[in-house]
């Protein structure tokens, strides 16, 4: 098993716990936006949205440029690309266990009917 590191990991799935700044990452997956350009679909002020920008900030999954007042955010995929490698590993457990289970499940029901017939 590949080792990551808790505290990234913690900070990304806090940030993606969110509708509003995975909506935000959406939009960035598109582009580059200015934070004017993303605050513009949500219901809440500026500074409100400036905090999540800095909580997806903190968790590595963008980058802001200033160009005097303007700030441009840019998304940063290397955090979501490790989250979805954790969550790999444990799908493909989840997944063997599930055909144990099934394989299992077949044998119990094949002898059960043996035994019912005889």
């Amino acid at each position: 098993m590949v080792k990551y590191s808790s505290r990234t990991l913690n900070r990304t799935f806090a940030a993606l716990s969110d509708p509003t700044r995975r909506q935000i990452l959406a939009h960035l997956a598109q582009g580059d936006r200015r934070v004017t350009d993303l605050a513009q679909p949500h219901d809440m002020s500026l500074p409100a949205v400036s905090k999540h920008l800095r909580v997806l900030e903190n968790a590595g999954l963008l980058r802001r440029r200033r160009y005097g007042r303007v700030h441009e955010i840019q998304l940063n995929a290397e955090p979501l690309k490790k989250a979805a490698q954790w969550v790999e590993e444990y799908r493909k457990f989840w997944e063997g266990s599930l055909d144990r289970l099934a394989a299992y499940l077949d044998k119990t029901n094949k002898a059960a009917n043996k035994k019912g017939k005889t």
